[in-house]
């Protein structure tokens, strides 16, 4: 089974994936495969970017977003046209544009709005995972443009059991679905602020905080006086701040959102 393995980590926001995409499917018609693609309102591999925080606190990700090939895909049960989307033996999801009648049950079906209407040509259109550079034995590459065009191999797409795929997530867990894109470092939450002496003016360096709650870790405050704690889930917590002595405890952080207390002075 073909997989993709993208690493959010390595992601630079450099948009090449999804200008190939477009550069791939705008004015090129790879029938049986896909139909041409429109030139806007498609976005058959998307760029997410996710601004956390507050000023200064803040991270930046970028999280590539295409079909994501389930196991048990909602829009091949949702399709009436039988043979109109097919999941084929190597795993990729296949909406052939021609048996699609353009009744769009497949897009309202799709969790991940992955699936797109195009009305000039009145048929549903997707992501195909470049099959037709796969199948194609003359083909100057045989992997999906978007893998052949990132320049920090943020995107891979092999055999499954050729991906290292530890540490992976499915993008949306609550969805419950089994698909073929494997995401690393996905974006979780933090909780970030900067301990400084307001007495001395300066920031304290080295000083302990620890986590408590629904998730726990110790760091250190760094030479800006700033703590981080990255990679924590949804729920409450409960920091505690310690140096030379002196000792402040903020209880009650949510973290629905990306946490920035700010400036804690410690005295």
């Amino acid at each position: 089974m073909k997989a993709f393995c993208i690493d959010v980590e390595r992601c630079s926001g450099c948009y090449c994936c999804q200008f190939a995409c477009k550069d791939e499917h705008v004015g090129n018609d790879w029938t049986p495969y896909a139909k041409p693609q429109p030139e806007t309102g498609h976005f058959w591999l998307k760029i997410n970017e996710h601004i956390r925080g507050t000023q200064p606190k803040v991270k930046i990700d970028y999280v590539p977003v295409m079909c994501q090939h389930c196991e048990d895909a909602p829009c091949i049960s949702a399709c009436p046209i039988e043979g109109a989307i097919v999941k084929r033996d190597d795993g990729l999801v296949i909406l052939y544009p021609v048996k699609c009648t353009g009744c769009q049950l497949c897009i309202s079906s799709c969790p991940y709005g992955a699936i797109f209407y195009n009305p000039s040509l009145k048929i549903a259109q997707k992501c195909t995972g470049c099959a037709h550079l796969l199948d194609e034995e003359d083909s100057p590459i045989r992997i999906p443009r978007c893998v052949d065009v990132c320049p920090h191999n943020t995107i891979l797409f092999d055999e499954e059991s050729e991906l290292d795929l530890g540490g992976t997530e499915t993008l949306n867990a609550e969805f419950n679905l089994i698909t073929r894109v494997h995401y690393k470092n996905l974006p979780k939450r933090f909780i970030a602020g900067t301990v400084y002496d307001p007495n001395a003016k300066e920031v304290y360096i080295g000083a302990t905080c620890t986590l408590s709650g629904d998730g726990s870790g110790t760091t250190t405050t760094d030479e800006f006086g700033d703590f981080w704690f990255e990679g924590i889930g949804i729920g409450n917590y409960v920091v505690k701040i310690e140096s030379g002595g002196k000792t402040k405890t903020i209880s009650d952080i949510n973290t629905e959102k990306d946490v920035n207390l700010g400036d804690i002075p410690l005295s």
